[in-house]
């Protein structure tokens, strides 16, 4: 739907943008303070007795990573044909605050409900209000890029302060108040977008298709009130799925070499791919082009990703056992990427700006490509870092904020790009689905990032293993990253003027 009334604008904005911008800044400081603290915590509490935590930690920190995502495509599935944007954000935001509190509990059965709460609440949450943006600007509207780029740095004052906040709380009081002030933080989102609704700064954006439809008795239920009970009896089957990885004595898991959460996810994948094949083919021949671009850039996303979300476990890792950490503990590392992303998102929207206007703002796909490289070159700086490291096997602090720096670069270059273009791409009646297909895209890089983390995991019978030990596993796998990315970024550069005849006048 488009908001078709007419409100004053707040630095050339829409005001409705700034209500989604503060809502969404304290759901991702919920959700990034809670990663910042995942996997030490999985390495240092909940598998703290094995030899294998790594590798536990990394496949849990994988799947949960992969379901999160992948719930966003049933999230925008359903908010586009029953429940509406404002109803799917509620839905989803209640979810993961009561996953973020159940979190707070010391229990290792309290720990995977928590995620299941969590995976499933994101699925609401992320995707529709990402599409909430879009539908505050017509067609064409010029300012919808830098309109993004304004919200996904809402994402990152979020993503910034949360793992500074929460791992100082962790580490001063105990784990569960760092994920006890997440919740409080996804709280904080929800008021500001009820807020917005009740000023109605948003018009008619985000209202259900009809209210006939959420009226609609399935099994004798209306719509509108069996998805929300549906949601929350999922949440302890995702748990369920989740525990499934939690290894028994023997460090092997209840599946033995099976991952279930994979097997399912690939299941998903092939019905995606389906019903993808199906769009493609309904559509018209503008639409079918157009689509085909939406779907190319997501595939490239899924490399960028598979990359930049070992932040929050291989690189994490990395922080506490072979950085000399002078300023901060390892999670509160995880802040650095979203500081970067605060003090470059505005000079970078001001330089599309400035090369729109001039009529040398590049195309997307050379964007994409060019942050592909930027993230090769980020993982080389951490590849080289052991040349300067001391005789403990600990790398100076410096390599981390290059490192995180370039890869900050990337992600301007690509993903609040990227995010515009899918609505611009997709067409109005499927429009929150391939939202939903951009944000599949990072429940695939998880499967990199478990890949990868387990490739790149340290067996050891020392929970406080690191120095020498470690420093040659990470550097030896980092610049493998680095050869990957800069390649990858190279065959999008290349086949860029291909993709933009696809896109005809989308920029």
């Amino acid at each position: 739907m488009t908001n078709t009334q007419t409100h004053k604008d707040i630095l050339g904005h829409p005001q409705g943008l700034f209500y989604l911008f503060f809502a969404e800044l304290w759901e991702r400081f919920s959700f990034y303070g809670m990663r910042a603290l995942l996997t030490l915590y999985m390495v240092n509490k909940i598998f703290e007795a094995l030899s294998t935590r790594d590798v536990a930690a990394a496949a849990v920190y994988a799947s949960y990573g992969s379901l999160v995502y992948a719930s966003t495509v049933i999230g925008g599935k359903i908010s586009d044909t029953i429940l509406g944007l404002r109803r799917s954000i509620f839905l989803g935001g209640i979810l993961m605050s009561l996953g973020h509190f159940v979190l707070a509990i010391d229990s290792s059965m309290a720990f995977f409900l928590a995620l299941g709460l969590i995976v499933v609440g994101n699925g609401f949450f992320k995707p529709n209000i990402s599409t909430f943006v879009g539908s505050l600007y017509k067609d064409g509207d010029v300012r919808k890029d830098s309109g993004f780029t304004i919200f996904y740095m809402g994402i990152n004052i979020g993503g910034w302060v949360a793992p500074l906040l929460c791992g100082w709380l962790a580490a001063t009081y105990g784990w569960h108040y760092g994920f006890g002030l997440a919740g409080f933080g996804m709280l904080l989102g929800l008021a500001f977008f009820w807020n917005g609704i009740k000023r109605q700064v948003f018009g008619q954006a985000g209202l259900p298709p009809s209210q006939a439809v959420i009226d609609k008795p399935l099994l004798g239920v209306p719509q509108g009130i069996l998805i929300p009970i549906l949601a929350f009896v999922c949440a302890p089957l995702v748990a369920l799925m989740l525990a499934s990885y939690e290894p028994i004595a023997n460090g092997s898991t209840i599946f033995g070499d099976q991952n279930l959460v994979n097997v399912i996810f690939k299941a998903i994948g092939v019905v995606i791919l389906i019903y993808l094949a199906k769009v493609l083919y309904d559509a018209t021949l503008e639409e079918r082009k157009k689509l085909f671009v939406a779907i190319l850039i997501s595939f490239f996303m899924t490399i960028f990703w598979g990359f930049h979300e070992l932040s929050g476990s291989v690189i994490t890792l990395f922080a506490a056992r072979n950085v000399d950490l002078s300023f901060m503990d390892a999670a509160q590392t995880n802040s650095l990427n979203s500081m970067f992303i605060i003090i470059l998102a505005i000079p970078i929207s001001l330089m599309w700006a400035y090369l729109a206007k001039t009529k040398r703002n590049p195309r997307t796909p050379y964007k994409f490509g060019l942050g592909l490289v930027f993230a090769g070159l980020s993982f080389y700086v951490l590849s080289i870092s052991g040349l300067q490291a001391n005789e403990e096997g600990l790398v100076p602090f410096s390599y981390l904020l290059v490192m995180y720096f370039l890869l900050s670069i990337g992600e301007l270059f690509m993903s609040p790009v990227g995010l515009s273009k899918i609505t611009d791409l997709s067409p109005k009646r499927i429009v929150a689905f391939m939202m939903g297909i951009w944000f599949l895209s990072s429940a695939y890089a998880f499967q990199v990032v478990g890949f990868i983390s387990k490739e790149l995991a340290v067996d050891s019978d020392n929970a406080n293993v690191g120095g020498l030990e470690t420093l040659s596993i990470y550097t030896e796998g980092f610049e493998l990253i680095a050869m990957y990315s800069l390649g990858a970024g190279v065959f999008v550069l290349l086949s860029s003027p291909f993709i933009k005849k696809l896109m005809g006048k989308v920029h």
